[in-house]
């Protein structure tokens, strides 16, 4: 895996970003000024078609998050982790995965973020659990899918997910209490006397409100902004893509709410690298059109708990490889049993 997944080698052009958005710009701009064109083929009014009602669907949740995203530009590191907590217990994964929550990254950037709260002294577990909870449940993100899905079916994926984040993050502390797998030996650096809320009240009465403040807000936003843009973006390219060549009989049939339809729903997510922001689209996909809320979930969880780069980052981290693989081995399976009871009861 490239290490400009996320981000574009300084210097030269996003071509992801830029070529994904040109493109859209055009297939909306056509489908908007010539709605009942006849003459281009088949595939290529059902793509205008598919990117003009995603684009419709999706304009409001993107820019909200943007906004949020703007004013978590503002929120220091150090009150995330404070949140986070050293000890371990269900207290400590559950703030860990609620810490999850707070942070719009992606799937491939929240690595950084895990990898530094490990070295800060988090017990694995809890790392687990933040990386688990974090890569589509940031609040862009949320926006997206409640507008693509609904808000009962975002909502469900959201407390599902915490349960196996959760759940493998209790696994993970229970490997190591027995020692099979190792203990964190990193140490906190936090303040031994740093108060959530004490630091807060003083962070906001320090705050000059002002036009500069919410201008520096927006332009430090848009320019965070890029990097969930981008896959978004890409996200809707293929989601128009998937929309054009294949009919809503043709997804039923080949990823539909079946075992074979979840076995191919699970390996295209780990052979397909697309960052969180990219494969919400298509998850959204799977649960409208194939009428397979399970398939959508695993597409949106598997990505996470089988991706390459998240285990060796985790490898990397720990100096573990026997820690890292036990990622998947404890994940993959809570999320095909998730899955496959979301498909029985939708």
């Amino acid at each position: 895996m490239s290490e400009h997944c996320c981000h574009p080698p300084k210097g030269k052009p996003d071509f992801l970003l830029w070529g994904s958005l040109v493109a859209i710009t055009l297939l909306y701009l056509h489908q908007w000024m010539f709605p009942q064109a006849t003459i281009m083929p088949a595939w290529y009014e059902n793509l205008t078609r598919a990117i003009f009602d995603l684009v419709n669907t999706m304009w409001w949740g993107v820019t909200l998050g943007i906004i949020m995203l703007s004013v978590l530009t503002r929120i220091p590191r150090e009150f995330v982790m404070s949140v986070l907590g050293a000890k371990g217990g269900f207290g400590g994964l559950f703030r860990a995965t609620a810490a999850g929550l707070l942070l719009d990254l992606c799937s491939h950037g929240i690595l950084m973020v895990g990898a530094k709260l490990y070295e800060r002294g988090a017990s694995i577990g809890q790392v687990v659990a933040f990386l688990v909870a974090s890569p589509w449940n940031s609040f862009s993100l949320t926006l997206i899918l409640i507008a693509l899905i609904g808000l009962p079916w975002t909502l469900a994926f959201i407390l599902l997910s915490m349960v196996i984040a959760l759940l493998a993050g209790f696994l993970f502390d229970l490997l190591v209490s027995s020692n099979i797998l190792p203990e964190n030996t990193n140490k906190t650096d936090l303040p031994d006397d740093f108060r959530f809320w004490t630091e807060a009240k003083k962070q906001l009465a320090n705050t000059s409100w002002n036009v500069s403040l919410f201008y520096g807000m927006f332009r430090d936003g848009l320019k965070e902004s890029r990097m969930v843009l981008r896959w978004i973006f890409f996200g809707i390219v293929l989601a128009g893509l998937v929309r054009a060549f294949f009919s809503p009989e043709t997804c039923g049939t080949y990823f539909g709410p079946t075992l074979a339809g979840l076995g191919l729903t699970v390996l295209i997510a780990t052979i397909m690298e697309v960052c969180s922001e990219g494969s919400t689209p298509i998850a959204a996909d799977l649960l409208t059109r194939a009428n397979a809320p399970g398939n959508g979930f695993a597409f949106l969880m598997t990505g996470v708990s089988t991706d390459y780069t998240e285990i060796m980052v985790l490898k990397e981290t720990t100096g573990s490889l026997k820690l890292a693989l036990f990622l998947p081995l404890l994940t993959v399976p809570q999320v095909l049993l998730v899955a496959w009871l979301l498909n029985q009861v939708a």
